[in-house]
Formats: C-alpha cells, sequence, structure tokens
C-alpha cells in the first residue's frame, strides 16, 4: 500500500470537497495499493474516502489473493452473478453514506459503466476529474521506483541480446519474437509490457506494425522494439539492426534517426520543455527533408504504465524536473523503402539525464 500517495489523494480530495473517489484503472489501482490484477471483462476498483478506510472492490475469484497481497484494508469480492454496482452502491453508502461529491478517472472510466453505476446515486456529482492529479503524482519517481526501472531497463538489454542472436537466413519477425519471449520467461520474467515487435525490411516503415511471417533477408534492417514488466514497473526501448551489409541509403537513414536521439537525448534536463525536446529531434529530421517521416511524438513517460504522462510532442510547455522518466524515440518511416526507430527510456537527474537501456545504438551489423 503506497500510503504516501493515498494521503496525497486524500488532500487533493479535501481541498475539492470530493467525498469518495474511484479509482478504476489497474495500473492505479496497483500503484496505490499493491495488487496488481487483470479483471478482464469484470469490474475491479479502489474507493477512497477523507473520513474513512479505503476498501479495494473484485471479482471473487481475486478476492483471496487482493486479501493475501500488501493491501492493508478491506477487500470485498462479487460473485459474477451479482450486479457489481449494487454491490458498489451497498458498501459506499453503508461505509460512507450517499457521497456528495464522487470523483472518477475520466481517462479510463467507460461511458458503458459509467451509465450502470449513475442510477444508484442520482443526486451525486459526478463532475470531478481525479487524472489529472494521479498524473501529476506518477510523474516523478522516487529513488527506489527508479532503481525497479533501471532493473526493467536490464531485461530488455537482455531481451535485445537474445533478439540480436536470433537473426539469421529464414527465420520469421514471429520466430524472432517468440525467441525473445520464451528466453525471457525462462529467466523468470512473466509478462511483457506489450507485444514484442520486430520488424523486418520495408514491413519496418510502419511505426506500430505487428510481426509476421516476414523472412529476414540479407542486406535489411531488423527493428526490434520490446520491453519487460518487472516489479510491477515497465521498461520500453527500440534498436535497429542490419543483417549483412547494409546499404548506403539505410545507412544515411540510420544516421539521422541517431543524430535526432542523440541529440534530444542529451538535451534531457531539468528545465527544459518536452516540446522543446521534440523540436530538438525534429529539427535534425527535417533538416535532411525527412520531417514528413516522423509522423509521431517524440516520446512519452513510462513508470507502472508503459505509456505515462507526459507526452514529449511539440506544443507540450510542461517544465522537465528531476525524477521525470519517459522515452525519446524519434523515427523515420518510408513505406515500401525502410524504417528505423531508436529508443531510449531515461530518468531526469539534477543536472541531466541517465538511459535505462544501454545496449549500443551504434548501427549493428549482423553477419
Amino acid at each position: 500500500m503506497n500510503q504516501e500517495k493515498i494521503q496525497e489523494l486524500k488532500h487533493w480530495m479535501r481541498k475539492e470537497n470530493v467525498d469518495v473517489t474511484y479509482i478504476t484503472n489497474p495500473n492505479t489501482i496497483a500503484y496505490l495499493s499493491g495488487f496488481t490484477s487483470d479483471p478482464h471483462e469484470r469490474v475491479l476498483a479502489l474507493f477512497l474516502s477523507t473520513s474513512h478506510d479505503p476498501f479495494l472492490f473484485t471479482p471473487a475469484l481475486e478476492a483471496e489473493t487482493a486479501r493475501q497481497s500488501s493491501w492493508p484494508c478491506d477487500v470485498v469480492g462479487y460473485l459474477d452473478t451479482e450486479n457489481p454496482w449494487q454491490v458498489i452502491a451497498h458498501e459506499i453508502n453503508n461505509r460512507y453514506g450517499q457521497p456528495q461529491q464522487l470523483a472518477i478517472e475520466k481517462a479510463t472510466f467507460t461511458l458503458d459503466r459509467f451509465e450502470q453505476l449513475q442510477p444508484f446515486f442520482a443526486s451525486t456529482d459526478f463532475s470531478k476529474d481525479v487524472t489529472p492529479i494521479i498524473q501529476r503524482m506518477q510523474l516523478c519517481k522516487t529513488s527506489q521506483e527508479i532503481d525497479i526501472l533501471i532493473e526493467a531497463g536490464q531485461w530488455a538489454d537482455f531481451a535485445f541480446e537474445t533478439g540480436f542472436a536470433a537473426i539469421k537466413d529464414g527465420a520469421t519477425e514471429e520466430e524472432i519474437a517468440a525467441e525473445i519471449e520464451y528466453r525471457l520467461k525462462r529467466k523468470g520474467v512473466a509478462h511483457m509490457s506489450f507485444d514484442t515487435t520486430v520488424l523486418v525490411g520495408p514491413h519496418a516503415a510502419s511505426p506500430h506494425g505487428a510481426p509476421n511471417k516476414t523472412l529476414v533477408q540479407k542486406n535489411e534492417l531488423v527493428l526490434f522494439d520490446l520491453g519487460v514488466v518487472w516489479k510491477g514497473y515497465c521498461s520500453d526501448a527500440t534498436r535497429t539492426v542490419a543483417y549483412k551489409e547494409p546499404t548506403a541509403f539505410q545507412k544515411e537513414v540510420y544516421s539521422i534517426v541517431l543524430e535526432a536521439q542523440l541529440a534530444a537525448q542529451a538535451a534531457v534536463k531539468p528545465g527544459v520543455t518536452a516540446g522543446q525536446l521534440d523540436k530538438i529531434a525534429r529539427d535534425i529530421i527535417e533538416s535532411y527533408g525527412y520531417g514528413d517521416a516522423f509522423n509521431h511524438r517524440l516520446g512519452h513517460g513510462i513508470g507502472t504504465s508503459v505509456h505515462e504522462y507526459p507526452s514529449l510532442v511539440a506544443g507540450n510547455d510542461l517544465v522537465i524536473e528531476e525524477g521525470m522518466c519517459f522515452s525519446i524515440e524519434p523515427g523515420i518511416y518510408l513505406p515500401n523503402q525502410v524504417g528505423v526507430r531508436i529508443e531510449d527510456c531515461v530518468y531526469v537527474t539534477k543536472d541531466g539525464s541517465q538511459p535505462l537501456t544501454h545496449t549500443s545504438k551504434e548501427l549493428l551489423i549482423i553477419d
């Protein structure tokens, strides 16, 4: 249980006259309670009150696991045959009374679920959004959180090593991705932070492409985008390597992306803005005439979720602070030709930053 952060939330609730806060995002629940779960289609929730103890609400089949976790307060389970919203309303009214203000995570609470809950609280105001305060709470990591992120990054480095070793004639993207995940599971890493991406040659020109049966080809680039979940925290990194000698054009595109990535990463320090970092990388790529081929933001926050606040994008005036953790991942994507992305996540220090992954970013040529 993250008592410090729960108290911070309660302070916000008192300031905003919020009686009850309903946390719906499983990642936020894990961050605050210490209980990690994927409820699938079922309802998982954490309820906070300024004047009474909080409680976890879980599917009945996970209730005992929640009680055995580090969560020290009540756990309420519900059966599949029960109406979860009715049970929630009963528990809130019995514990806290009918709330006048009930804050929700508007970024993750679906309209369908809200419409099922709201009739039980006809006189309650749901206008308060707890999402911004949670984003702010998670923005700057503690030294303990950064230590775990460093460990997660080390597993990403291991994954790159495994993936590079699996590149050979006749191997498919799917086979290489499977080898990475298999080796990690053998080492005790149970979950990836997202589906492992391995893209060969022109297929890598799709920034969010998925591995398929495309074969490794000589004189092509291979893009790896991967990360793990380790002790509840995520890693995320991208490397692009060459199988056999790359063409002069492939080398040129790679060198441009590397220049942009290194420049933006070197500029990370307290006081710059998220938008300025994006501009540094984007200006370099645009100067070579490939601005339209860099078609996404420079980066995103990372922590208990692989994509967290903030977004490093043009126009974002958020000032970078010590303890923030985020990705730096410029790319160039030319359909039917080539795709290159290079990414490290970093943590911000008092006068700069340090990467969470250390696999070389010089173009590796695999023979």
